[in-house]
């Protein structure tokens, strides 16, 4: 869709661990877990946006990867800015730096049997399951 929005996540994963990132603002979702990311630009790809984000955010360089699951729907924000809006995961490879929270309460490396045990926003929810297959089979022995 041409006029659509991309809120894109980075699911940075290293050594069989995703990081989360916990919401310090808006009020309502203080204290919920996210992946760290944000709107595109006008004229930047998501690949773009979410090595920007992660660099603005958690003050360290990655690379962009594959989409992880489809694209989740963000009504609320489609109606408050009157064009769709779609949150879209993509995996992140780690180059330069260890995560800070520049804009989150915390940050937490999460293995996947405990990536359900975090109090998630809603629209990261369909991105778990995918996403723990995704980390149990880089877990396994080559």
């Amino acid at each position: 869709m041409r006029n659509e929005l991309i809120v894109v996540g980075a699911a940075v994963i290293r050594d069989g661990h995703v990081l989360a990132a916990q919401r310090a603002a808006p009020a309502a979702t203080r204290g919920r877990w996210e992946f760290p990311g944000g709107k595109t630009e006008p004229g930047e790809t998501p690949a773009e946006a979410v090595v920007r984000e992660c660099r603005e955010e958690l003050d360290v360089t990655i690379r962009a990867g594959d989409q992880i699951g489809s694209d989740v729907p963000l009504q609320a924000i489609s109606e408050r800015l009157g064009r769709p809006t779609a949150l879209r995961l993509l995996r992140a490879e780690l180059l330069v730096g260890e995560p800070r929270p520049l804009e989150h309460l915390a940050l937490k490396w999460v293995d996947p049997s405990r990536l359900r045990e975090l109090d998630w926003l809603p629209a990261d929810l369909p991105f778990l399951e995918p996403l723990g297959r995704i980390l149990e089979a880089d877990a396994q022995p080559a």
